[in-house]
This record gives C-alpha cells, structure tokens and sequence, in this order.
C-alpha cells in the first residue's frame, strides 16, 4: 500500500492506446498531482492537489472521481474505439491486451481516495495539520464496473452505438474553419415545447426516424414565414433522438463548396447524421447554388449514406428573381426560369410552414400557458397576446412564445397583464 501511489503515477504514464485521456482535464491533473505527491517540492504537491480539486469541481464530479475518470475512456477515440465503432469484430491479442490492461489501470487509479494519496505522498507529515479539500471515489461508469473482459466487451458495444471521441461525448456540430467543430451547449428546445404545426413536424419526425431506422428517407426543405418553428424543429428532433444515433452539422450556406471535405470526416462514423443549413437562400450569381445542386443530384461527393440534407428558407423556390431576371436578353429565358425553380424539386420532402391565423394562433398560446400551469390567467393571456401580436406587426409562434415568456414573468411577480 505504501507504494500505491508511485505506481499509479507509473501505469497512467505507460498507458498505450488509452494515453488519450492524459489530455483530458481531471485526469491530466490527477496525472500531474501523483508525480507531485512522489516529488521534492512540498508547493508544487499543495499547487498539484489545489488544481485537481479545482477542475475536478468545475466538471462537477467532487463526489464521484472515479465516475469522471473512467468517463473519459467512453469518449476517447483510439484504435480500439475506432475500430469497435467500424464494427470490426476481431482485434490483435496483443492491441485486446493493452486495451485490457489500460482498462485496469484507469479503474485502479480512479479509486484512489485523498486519505491514500496524502498519507503516502512524500509530504505525510507535512500535511498531516492541513485541513486540504477533499473528493470521494464514487463508482465507475456502468460499462467499467465487474469483470474486466465482460468490460471490454461492453466498452466496444458502447462505440458501436454511440460512436467514439467527439461524436460520443456531443449531439450538436458546426462546420468553422474546414473542420467539424462540437457545440458544447446546444439549443435545447424539445418537441413537447413546440405548439401548433402538428401535421408538418410530423412528415419531418417520420422522414427522420425512418432515416435512423435504415429505411429510404429524403432531403427535406422546411420552408416558410419567418418565426414559424422549421429551425426550432430540426434542433427538437435532435433533442428528441440523439439518444437513437442522430447528430446534426450545421454548414453555413457559404460553406458549401466544403460540402465533399465535411462527409469525408463523416462518411465512416456509425451514426446519423443531419447536414443542417439555416435560412437559405441564393442569389443569381451565387457559386454555393451550384454546389448544392450537386449534391441534392448525386454527384461524385454526394452524401453518404449515414447522410442527409435538412435545410430552412423563407423561400419556397431558394434562388432570389426580379422581375428584370424575367425581362432579360437570354434566348432560353424559359430554361433559365425553370433552372431558378428547380433547386427546391430536387429535396425529396417540402413542408410549407405559413403564418397562423387569429384562431390558431391563440390555440399555442392557449397550450404555452397550459404547460407552464397558468390556466387560471387564460382569459387575460388570450387578451394580451392578441395586443401583444398587433405590435409586432404579426402573429407566430414566436411571437406567441415571447409573450407567454413576459406574461408568466408578470404572474410571478405579481404584475398585472395590461
């Protein structure tokens, strides 16, 4: 035992194909306080322990070290990670042993408690009056507790399902600077949060899940007046299936000539994937209209099959005309019109979203006031929404979900309505 904590600093500096989570926050300030703890500097031991505890706090796992610690290993990506989330079935005895053995030593590390790593540091007496802050161990995560081989077996049926390093860890992504970037605190709308639009987010939710469900699924082009909920429906199925595989890349319409660098990244991961592109629309000269019109017609960097394209617009034909676009000197003009028309075609699924009228728009009003519980101000809900719309010149379920937003902080507060 007296040696326990120089040989947990020896076996995190010989992990192999874990040595990933070495870069990871808390393990590589744990990793850094045991070589303190065997050091020759009681500050850089006191500054080492300070550390830890600090980021150890920040990811909230002050109670549960060995919870975070082994965490870490479900989202690294690795040979074995990758490997399992192919599907490879068989692995090198030699790679099976060094991934058992890393396994091994997260696990053993992971349960070291303050008490063992203070009473064994090489700073025992120094230390023994100071009241330092102090974690507990906790448990592993679920897939690392019992039999280790069993544990091997479950961490490669985790990748399976879930994927391995970013893809594991994040449900939301967006393509910046030619590379797929996670979003550490996506949207979290849900689809129990959007009122009215029933019968459209319900061909969206069934073209997605048959997509998830390895059936034939389409492109699909929300389209419609502003404040309608098409962008809100995309992040609230997200919301709703990330847990059944679904991730979703938003790519800026800019971006689009990336469109064959960004599926390459994505082409082999075993999940599904929306390419998401908000508000789109195109001018006559613009070069990403091209692009995607590739892509919607299958050209040599079309979309995987783990693929598929959702967009939004305000628009219903994508491509922005004039009336001079229609009085121009082209031979073809009426070529040229139907071209300008066609990009929208080419996306499988179209769902209109249209502003509502007065009787639909106090409906979500009704159920937004019903599902924060303040049936009993209804009346004077139903009142204020339809002044509240008048100035802002419109009715949608934005506009109805800002209200109920001012309305239920009013309520709260005591404040009248009017």
């Amino acid at each position: 035992m007296a040696n326990r904590v120089k040989e947990a600093a020896m076996e995190m500096a010989s992990l192999s194909v874990y040595k990933g989570i070495l870069n990871r926050t808390v393990p590589k300030a744990f990793y850094r306080l045991l070589w303190a703890a065997r050091g020759d500097s009681l500050e850089a031991f006191l500054n080492a322990w300070g550390d830890f505890y600090d980021v150890l706090c920040m990811r909230g796992y002050s109670e549960n070290l060995a919870g975070c610690i082994t965490g870490t290993a479900l989202f690294d990506e690795n040979a074995f990670s990758l490997a399992a989330a192919a599907g490879t079935a068989v692995l090198p005895e030699g790679v099976r042993r060094a991934v058992r053995r890393d396994l091994a030593v997260i696990r053993q590390v992971a349960s070291i408690t303050p008490q063992e790593l203070r009473e064994n540091s090489a700073f025992a007496q120094d230390v023994a009056g100071m009241e330092l802050p102090e974690w507990k161990t906790g448990e592993p995560v679920a897939v690392l507790g019992g039999d280790l081989d069993h544990c091997i077996t479950k961490m490669a049926e985790y990748y399976r399902s879930n994927g391995c390093g970013m893809y594991a860890r994040y449900r939301a992504f967006i393509w910046r600077n030619h590379s797929i970037q996670p979003v550490a605190y996506p949207d979290q709308q849900r689809l129990a949060d959007l009122k009215g639009y029933e019968i459209q987010r319900k061909l969206a939710i069934d073209n997605t899940l048959a997509f998830l469900q390895g059936l034939p699924a389409n492109n699909c082009l929300l389209y419609g007046d502003r404040g309608t909920g098409k962008s809100s429906t995309v992040k609230a199925m997200l919301n709703e299936f990330y847990p059944q595989g679904l991730r979703v890349i938003e790519i800026p319409k800019e971006s689009l000539m990336d469109f064959p660098a960004l599926v390459d990244q994505i082409a082999a991961v075993p999940l599904k994937f929306i390419i998401f592109i908000d508000d789109l629309s195109f001018s006559q000269q613009d070069d990403t209209y091209a692009a995607l019109k590739a892509v919607l017609e299958g050209g040599l960097a079309a979309r995987p099959e783990n693929a598929l394209i959702y967009a939004t617009s305000n628009r219903r034909h994508l491509l922005r005309e004039s009336f001079s676009d229609r009085e121009g000197d082209e031979i073809h003009l009426g070529d040229t019109i139907q071209e300008s028309m066609s990009l929208a075609d080419r996306f499988g699924l179209s769902i209109q979203f249209s502003l509502p009228d007065k009787v639909h728009f106090l409906e979500i009003v009704e159920q937004l006031a019903r599902q924060r519980e303040l049936d009993e101000y209804l009346p004077e809900i139903k009142a204020g929404a339809e002044r509240w719309a008048i100035a802002r010149s419109g009715r949608s379920p934005r506009c109805a979900k800002q209200y109920i937003d001012d309305a239920e902080a009013r309520i709260r507060r005591g404040q009248p309505l009017d």
